[in-house]
């Protein structure tokens, strides 16, 4: 096993499969060896392809070698999570239910993603029908944090996050409807960027609140996760929320200058009831950003304090319909914690249904405001410490809460907005990785890539890495 080349980047990787350092089937024998040692400590894997993904790198190795390089993933193996379908492929959305569905169609970011290159290695556990934040699933069992085995990933992409931070796929996708992508991307130290609702086509990704759901990256590096933007962004008829906007060399502009970026922070919801531990580390990155020439402007955006009853009601009611009818014929089948959540979301009026929708677009319009005098929100990602695999409550300063609660108290008033939200790696508390969360204007993606590539540029974890590594 090639313990250098697991630890490459994308960008790295793929400078090498250009050049014809490496080969794609060099690459991936290298990863599949390493999945089945790492998979039984991470648990990150629903299911291994590895016939498919030798058959797909010895198709890339011939098109290189032939001159017919692709770009930046042509013969890089990676890993989707569980709910994003392949063709005539077994996708479980991690659930007893699901688990022998077979799709007839791709997911479109799967097609893009394989006409650029792409080589499948497998299907990547997540929390059951990518509701809940512990990955603790009672169909697949849970995924194991590489940072900290006996810790959550965080979720509904845990096992993506997992995969990622210990090198099981060099690149991944996650969904996000309450920050399933940007919570275990925190947790587990890597880069997750959920995009503006529209930017990336939803067709073929099995849903949880049609209206909050969003497909983003989730990477070694902000250029990797810029470039995998480029590569699944873009207008998709056959998806009825896609936007048809322009899309952007996000690679090309990352510079890492921030020179009178204006900063807006919101204190009395994004820094209130934070670990002691975290806040210092966002506070410490912001007087880092303020040193390269980036100002602080303070901000007050009212709905929020509404925001999390709106995320909730919204998320539970669409989640609630989309379940109904399997709710009535065998509501056993669902683990327990879904059922009830499911359960609830069938409780609310469409009097609270539409209140939501009420906080929801006061909170777009405030903070469409708030960008005419900042260029970026910044907040932590979470506001605590992940707890350890079946512990549904977390310790914040001395007071315990509910984890599922406080989890998505940060990250789910971008996907009430559609707003795009990055988090990048900020530092170390108690041992475990930090993440900052970068927040932007509508479809302004290379703006806050740009600003995570800053902080991404000041070594933050200062060489700190999870406990399983190659």
């Amino acid at each position: 096993m090639n313990k250098e080349l697991l630890e490459l980047s994308v960008i790295d990787l793929a400078e090498k499969l250009r050049s014809k350092a490496v080969s794609p089937v060099e690459v991936t024998d290298n990863l599949l060896s390493y999945i089945e040692q790492s998979n039984k400590q991470t648990n990150a894997y629903i299911s291994i392809t590895a016939e498919g993904a030798r058959k797909s790198a010895k198709q890339a190795e011939q098109d290189i070698m032939g001159g017919k390089y692709k770009g930046v993933f042509h013969g890089v193996p990676l890993a989707l999570k569980d709910n994003i379908y392949f063709a005539n492929e077994v996708t479980t959305m991690a659930s007893k239910i699901h688990k022998d569905f077979v799709s007839k169609d791709d997911a479109t970011v799967a097609t893009k993603l394989r006409d650029a290159g792409v080589i499948f290695t497998g299907k990547l556990n997540m929390h059951e029908y990518a509701w809940g934040i512990d990955n603790n699933n009672p169909h697949f069992g849970a995924v194991h944090n590489p940072w900290n085995a006996d810790r959550v990933p965080g979720g509904s992409s845990g096992g993506s996050g997992a995969a990622v931070a210990s090198h099981s796929s060099y690149n991944t996708l996650g969904t996000d409807t309450a920050g399933s992508i940007r919570i275990p991307s925190a947790a587990c130290g890597i880069v997750g960027l959920k995009p503006t609702h529209g930017r990336v086509s939803k067709f073929g990704v099995y849903p949880l609140a049609w209206t909050l759901d969003h497909v983003g990256p989730m990477s070694k590096t902000v250029a990797d996760a810029a470039a995998m933007l480029e590569v699944i962004a873009g207008f998709d008829p056959r998806d009825p929320t896609c936007a048809n906007v322009p899309v952007g060399s996000y690679l090309s502009a990352l510079n890492g200058n921030v020179k009178g970026l204006r900063i807006g922070i919101i204190e009395d919801y994004f820094f209130k009831n934070v670990d002691s531990g975290i806040e210092k580390v966002i506070r410490d990155r912001l007087t880092d950003l303020e040193k390269q020439g980036a100002t602080i402007v303070p901000l007050k955006v009212p709905a929020l304090r509404h925001s999390e009853w709106a995320e909730l009601a919204v998320s539970l009611t669409e989640a609630a319909t989309i379940h109904h009818q399997d709710l009535i014929k065998r509501p056993d089948d669902f683990g327990g914690d879904i059922r009830f959540l499911f359960e609830l979301g069938e409780l609310f009026s469409g009097i609270d249904y539409l209140q939501a929708q009420q906080v929801r677009r006061a909170l777009k319009q405030q903070f469409t405001a708030t960008f005419k005098d900042v260029d970026v929100i910044i907040a932590p990602t979470l506001p605590c410490q992940v707890p350890n695999i079946g512990t549904d409550t977390v310790n914040i300063n001395g007071k315990t809460l509910d984890f599922i609660d406080e989890g998505i108290r940060f990250t789910g008033p971008s996907n009430l907005t559609g707003l795009p939200a990055v988090t990048v790696p900020a530092g170390i508390s108690d041992g475990m990785p930090v993440g900052l969360q970068i927040i932007g204007p509508a479809f302004e993606e290379a703006r806050i890539l740009n600003v995570a590539y800053a902080v991404e540029n000041m070594k933050p974890l200062a060489g700190h890495q999870p406990v399983l590594k190659p």
